[in-house]
C-alpha cells in the first residue's frame, strides 16, 4: 500500500481526523485510470484553487518528488495553469515551492508560441464573436501553453479540468478541456476517475462536474472526439 506523506503530521493534529483522510488518500492514490504523475497533478492544482499552499501543498510536493515527477514538470504545471487559476496565486505557489525546497528552473529557453489548431483554434475564434480583446489575450495565453515541453496535452487538459471543477465553470470550458483529454487518449474510465479524485477536496463540486460530463452519454452538448490510441 502506497504510503502517504504528512501522515504522521495529520495524526498529531487529530486521530481519527488523519485515518478519514489517510483512506481518502489511498482511495486518490489507487485509482487505476490515471497515472502516478496525473494523480500527483490533480493534487498539486487543487492546492491552487482552494488555496491550499500550506501543509497540503508540502505534503502533495513531497508525494510527487517521491513518485519520480521531475521539478521541471511541477513548475510547468504551474505556468501552464497561471492564466486557468489566476496569475497572483501562481506568485504565492512558486514562492511555496522555493521555501520548500525546490530545485530552480532548469528551463529558461525563450517562450516560442505555437499556432493553435482543433479545440484551441475553435474556442478563440468563437470568443472573436464575444470581444475581440478577450479573444487576442485568450489566443496568446494558449498558444504560449499547449505545446510546451515537460507535460503532454493530457496531462495539461486534465489539470484544467480540475481547476474547472473546483470553479464550477461547467460549460463551455470544462467541454473544452475534456475534448482535449479525449483527443490525448483519455476515455470516460479517466475522466471518472478524475472526478472521484477531486471529489476528496469537495464532494458537491464533484457531483456538480459528473453530471456537467454526461459520463452516462446522455447530455446532448458533450463533443464526441475519437480516442486517441497508443
Amino acid at each position: 500500500m502506497i504510503q502517504l506523506a504528512g501522515a504522521d503530521a495529520l495524526i498529531a493534529l487529530d486521530p481519527l481526523f488523519a485515518r478519514l483522510a489517510v483512506g481518502a488518500g489511498h482511495n486518490l492514490w489507487g485509482l487505476p485510470h490515471l497515472t502516478t504523475r496525473e494523480k500527483a497533478f490533480i493534487c498539486l492544482t487543487a492546492d491552487l484553487c482552494h488555496p491550499h499552499l500550506d501543509a497540503p501543498l508540502a505534503m502533495h510536493l513531497q508525494m510527487a518528488l517521491t513518485h519520480g515527477v521531475e521539478p521541471e514538470s511541477i513548475r510547468e504545471l504551474y505556468r501552464h495553469l497561471a492564466p486557468y487559476a489566476g496569475y497572483p496565486i501562481l506568485v504565492s505557489a512558486f514562492r511555496r515551492l522555493t521555501e520548500l525546497g525546490l530545485p530552480p528552473a532548469q528551463d529558461d529557453a525563450p517562450i516560442t508560441p505555437a499556432p493553435l489548431t482543433g479545440a484551441l483554434a475553435r474556442i478563440v475564434n468563437q470568443l472573436e464573436e464575444l470581444d475581440s480583446g478577450l479573444a487576442t489575450f485568450t489566443e496568446d495565453q494558449l498558444a504560449q501553453r499547449w505545446a510546451r515541453p515537460h507535460l503532454g496535452v493530457r496531462e495539461r487538459a486534465l489539470a484544467c479540468l480540475v481547476v474547472d471543477v473546483h470553479y464550477q465553470t461547467l460549460g463551455e470550458s470544462l467541454r473544452l478541456h475534456a475534448e482535449l483529454a479525449r483527443s490525448a487518449g483519455a476515455t470516460d474510465e479517466t475522466l471518472r476517475d478524475l472526478l472521484r479524485a477531486v471529489a476528496e477536496f469537495g464532494l458537491p463540486r464533484a457531483w456538480a462536474a459528473a453530471r456537467a460530463l454526461g459520463l452516462d452519454g446522455e447530455d446532448p452538448q458533450r463533443v464526441a472526439t475519437p480516442v486517441a490510441t497508443h
